[in-house]
């Protein structure tokens, strides 16, 4: 239902959110209003499609304080029409980034795997607010604290217990490189040992990422899919087939399969880029049978309800299945995706076509998974012996 954010009464009883309510002003220019959750005017963001990026263009337009309440909505409007002017012009939006959500926002535009970390553990904590020509290493010591304290779910039975773990080491190391990230682009290191340095507060834990070692074999793998829901089966098949993330695989589209020349496009992904992979006989046969009578719009692995699977519909069939089976407890979905790579590894794939299959870098696959490459051609020289 449309809103009309032209009226005072309307913006007075709006829920507050984080994200704005749209009110559409034009095709392609929308102008946007966030309610405070402290009882303030609330602020105006401005949302312009670029046909030149094929993606929409956000600006803060602030909250126009100064004017009367039936007066912010013709000055919000004017605004927002002027930024849509100067994208359909060809222009380039300057965003004035003043506070640490700000610049995570901005860093986020294009890494949608940065903004999900983001609204998980930043855009809700105090750090948030902390504006960047007041940000000290304090502020983001405790924020790091804060979130290594944060229990990890591991899983939520039927009976709707929460199991938790403590937060690794390098969990804690990915969110706050996304976040040093991001604060990088827009500050410059502080002096070492000083409250300026922000930078001191966000260094990496030393040798966190330790091997993966919960691998399932083809056996397993097998015992997981017979116990596996059938409504979860086609989903959990091909991340055994695929070495893809879960997310990567969850978000496709029917369309994103071509069945003429079984050339799969992966869209969504950590990396943020687009690629395009060819796939094996046995995967194209699931995915083109996932395609059929489906518009290119639907999700390729589609729930019963007709949505696609997320991490907290994945999870507790695969849950189930691993306990049902006999399986290692710590086997999850993203344990497919590393059993899948640690036998193209052991199959003698080159490092680097794995790594571009799987949307990682050769780095990371030589990190992870070179010991087995290694052993793999030690093997291979045994047998030229004479």
């Amino acid at each position: 239902m449309a809103i009309d954010l032209s009226k005072v009464s309307v913006r007075e009883n709006l829920k507050t959110r984080r994200e704005p309510y749209w009110q559409r002003l034009r095709n392609g220019c929308f102008v946007g209003f966030r309610p405070s959750k402290r009882g303030g005017p609330g602020t105006w963001i401005a949302r312009v499609y670029d046909a030149d990026t094929a993606s929409y263009r956000l600006k803060a337009l602030g909250d126009f304080g100064s004017l009367a309440p039936n007066a912010m909505f013709a000055a919000a409007k004017k605004e927002a029409e002027a930024v849509a002017d100067l994208v359909e012009a060809g222009g380039v939006i300057r965003t004035k980034i003043e506070t640490v959500a700000d610049a995570c926002r901005a860093y986020a535009a294009t890494r949608p795997e940065a903004e999900g970390r983001f609204k998980r553990f930043v855009y809700d904590d105090p750090v948030a607010k902390v504006r960047l020509d007041k940000l000290r290493r304090r502020h983001l010591a405790e924020w790091r604290k804060r979130l290594e304290e944060t229990p990890a779910q591991v899983s939520k039975a039927k009976s709707g217990e929460r199991r938790t773990r403590s937060r690794a080491a390098s969990t804690v190391n990915r969110e706050m490189a996304a976040f040093r990230a991001a604060l990088t682009k827009v500050l410059s290191p502080g002096q070492p040992n000083s409250e300026a340095a922000w930078q001191e507060a966000l260094q990496a834990v030393p040798n966190a990422d330790g091997r993966r070692t919960v691998y399932l074999d083809r056996e397993q793998r097998k015992a997981l899919l017979g116990h596996v829901s059938k409504e979860a089966a086609p989903f959990v098949r091909g991340l055994c087939l695929l070495p893809l993330r879960p997310g990567a695989l969850a978000s496709l589209t029917a369309g994103d399969f071509d069945t003429r020349t079984a050339e799969l496009t992966i869209g969504k992904d950590k990396n943020g880029k687009p690629r395009r992979i060819q796939v094996p006989a046995e995967a194209a046969k699931l995915l083109s049978s996932q395609c059929k009578d489906k518009l290119p719009s639907a999700p390729l692995f589609m729930r019963a309800n007709g949505k696609a699977w997320d991490r907290d519909s994945w999870k507790h069939p695969i849950a189930d299945a691993v306990t049902a089976a006999g399986l290692p407890e710590d086997a999850t979905a993203y344990t497919l995706r590393h059993s899948t790579i640690t036998d193209l590894v052991r199959l003698g794939l080159p490092l680097l076509t794995i790594a571009q299959i799987s949307g990682t870098s050769a780095e990371m696959i030589e990190r992870h998974y070179g010991h087995l490459a290694r052993d793999a051609a030690v093997k291979a020289l045994a047998g030229l012996a004479i």
